[in-house]
């Protein structure tokens, strides 16, 4: 065992007493519902959506500025200490301008001056929303291969996006005027696709105004007092009684068991094929230890040490709350086929909100958008597409394009997406060296080849070619194939349409 190693569990293990010495427990009637909860079957309707768009869109977009260093990952693990002065994510701008070291607080001092609230930005944006065209948005995420649509209806902001009878307290007007919540829910349900709900139940900075340098802070800031509870488990039944959601997304966390679980009861009751992600993991204990300075320098040593053992973002990946419908994926890759259901999340660029300060090069390719897609679907994910509109609820014409470009993509291949299941691994290749990702409906599987289509041979190796009866090229028809061994080789024609990955029916 290394010796950088002990220190650390030993301060894991005084932790972990810590946090169990106040632990919220359960009630005998809890425990009931969570076990009737486990009981339920994930509605199929989410698993064969394979393709949500998410939408971050607040008072954030009037600056719409975020430091452009990297990516999330980046500032995590070369910025440990003040991480979330260097995140890219526009949302979190209330955040950093707290901070006079900031370049998030250079900006602001520049353009608005030091003493502009941001409060006013909230005032800005409840008068641009009035030129949004929930409409448009319908249209350009049905033609985009969109099965669900998730909005934020409060950040770590605290700004409400629908006007809820539950305003906070401590500002006044803190809330969109106009019903954005139902005009969209409206817009999407008529084109065919599902309305969900984001809603940051673990961080309301307009609540307690407490800020947080990094991620040790963010979790000793988050609301427990029972008047912020009461706020939360009101809006969240708000959005259920008004809009019958069918995704309930949480973010960060939530305070504590109380009422909780019955809460999640009665909202599959309202809607039965309602799901919710994997973060209500409730925090209330551990956030009064970690707002102890003791313990919370502790614990920030602890988890910058095992951040930089493992170089990336997996070390926030906690475990799952007693139910969870799908486990949830930020700008992270799926390791391997996964028996629980996942659900990527991402911007284009690299955040999620409009940040007007990025270009092109922030963006996924076409083909990156496309080949991070096919791999999540192969591995049993959906992708959950962040778009940032403007403060006027225009779309940046980039993110407009990649929508378009994956649109036109499922158009041909969308038969090897939707409701398809991963088949016994999701990884091959051709005998050039192509990217093969592989799923399966009943009819058989699909190998789809991460490249532009060449015509001539094309050999797929190890792919059991003995239960295989046709070939089919989605987009184009039959193709000539034989087997070889274990390999498959098929005979492609010529088609300048099939760009970027194209797709073969194994039937």
């Amino acid at each position: 065992m290394s010796f950088r190693l002990v220190p650390a569990l030993c301060l894991a293990t005084l932790l972990a007493l810590a946090v169990c010495a106040c632990e919220d427990a359960l009630t005998p009637e809890q425990e009931e519902i969570i076990d009737a909860l486990n009981q339920r079957e994930i509605p199929p309707w989410f698993d064969e959506s394979k393709f949500g768009i998410f939408i971050h869109w607040g008072p954030y977009a009037i600056p719409a500025f975020a430091p452009i260093e990297g990516t999330i990952n980046d500032a995590l693990v070369n910025h440990f200490d003040d991480f979330t002065l260097h995140t890219p994510y526009v949302e979190w701008y209330w955040n950093a301008l707290q901070f006079e070291d900031s370049a998030t607080y250079a900006y602001h001092a520049a353009n608005y001056g030091s003493d502009y609230s941001y409060d006013n930005f909230g005032s800005i944006f409840r008068q641009e929303v009035q030129d949004w065209d929930p409409q448009a948005w319908g249209d350009l995420f049905h033609a985009a291969g969109a099965r669900y649509v998730v909005l934020v209806t409060k950040h770590h902001d605290g700004f409400l996006m629908w006007p809820s009878a539950h305003t906070n307290p401590n500002k006044t007007d803190w809330y969109s005027e106009r019903d954005i919540v139902g005009e969209l829910a409206e817009a999407v349900r008529s084109r065919g696709m599902r309305f969900g709900v984001y809603y940051s139940g673990g961080l309301d900075w307009a609540w307690n105004g407490r800020s947080a340098r990094n991620i040790v802070e963010m979790g000793a800031s988050i609301p427990i007092d029972d008047a912020y509870q009461d706020y939360a488990e009101a809006h969240y039944r708000d959005l259920i009684e008004r809009y019958a959601p069918s995704v309930l997304w949480n973010d960060i966390a939530y305070p504590f068991n109380r009422g909780l679980w019955e809460l999640q009861r009665d909202y599959y009751e309202a809607v039965p094929e309602g799901v919710v992600n994997d973060r209500f993991a409730v925090m209330g204990p551990i956030t009064r230890w970690l707002q102890i300075p003791f313990v919370r320098d502790l614990f920030h040593v602890l988890l910058k040490f095992f951040t930089e053992l493992s170089g990336d973002l997996s070390v926030l990946q906690g475990t799952a709350p007693p139910h969870v419908d799908f486990r949830t994926l930020e700008y992270q890759a799926i390791d391997g086929i996964k028996e629980e259901k996942i659900e990527v999340t991402r911007g284009m660029g690299l955040g999620f909100g409009y940040n007007q300060f990025e270009t092109e090069s922030d963006f996924l390719s076409e083909e990156e958008l496309i080949h991070s897609f096919v791999d999540i679907v192969s591995r049993n994910g959906n992708l959950l597409l962040n778009v940032g509109p403007k403060a006027n609820g225009d779309i940046p014409e980039i993110q407009a394009t990649r929508l378009g470009q994956l649109g036109d993509w499922l158009a041909v291949n969308g038969e090897a997406i939707y409701g398809t299941r991963p088949w016994v691994r999701a990884e091959g290749e051709t005998d050039s060296g192509d990217r093969v990702r592989f799923t399966q409906d009943e009819n058989g599987r699909f190998a789809i080849v991460l490249s532009d289509l060449t015509p001539g041979s094309v050999r797929l190796l190890d792919v059991g070619p003995e239960t295989i009866t046709s070939v089919e090229l989605l987009g184009h028809g039959s193709v000539p194939w034989q087997p070889d061994g274990p390999d498959l080789i098929v005979e492609l024609p010529e088609d300048d349409s099939l760009k970027v990955a194209y797709t073969l029916a194994l039937r």
